[in-house]
């Protein structure tokens, strides 16, 4: 997809989610509706979902709203490329899963990924989004933008 095409998509998405999502508080539904906008927006968004801090284990995720194949139901930090996004507080942009150390590999047809963190209003890492594609060097410095900036624009207020 060219670059001007995604930034438009992006730009809708954004529109979009928070037209719908003004005034909510409800952290799941938030997820939720993320995960179901931009899952329908993006041909080549194969996994779109979150990964929650789990409040009760010390620096792991787990499984948190999606849209796509079954996905891992538990991811410690520093493992994997969510796990390394959630140790780093740093988006990882990941043109082959397969040359990741450590990949976890929750679908096998998964060849590109893009993680993102997820910071609320008190500067507190709550969740990953976790977008994966079959097609390898799906994910760019566009894609990184438009959700880093979705995520504060959703979770961060």
């Amino acid at each position: 997809m060219q670059t001007d095409q995604k930034k438009a998509l992006y730009e809708e998405a954004q529109k979009e989610l928070i037209s719908i999502t003004e005034g909510e508080t409800n952290v799941p539904a938030l997820m939720a509706t993320v995960s179901c906008v931009l899952s329908q927006k993006f041909d080549y968004y194969f996994w779109t979902g979150f990964y929650n801090v789990d409040p009760e284990k010390e620096n792991e995720l787990v499984v948190g709203p999606y849209q796509g194949t079954l996905g891992c139901l538990r991811i410690p930090f520093g493992r994997g490329v969510c796990g390394a996004a959630a140790s780093t507080r740093e988006t990882q942009v990941v043109a082959d899963v397969h040359a990741f150390p450590g990949h976890i590999a929750c679908d096998s047809r998964t060849n590109s990924e893009i993680v993102v963190p997820v910071i609320n209003a008190d500067g507190q890492l709550i969740a990953v989004l976790d977008v994966d594609s079959v097609e390898h060097n799906s994910f760019d410095e566009t894609d990184r933008i438009a959700l880093e900036t979705l995520m504060q624009r959703i979770f961060a207020q």
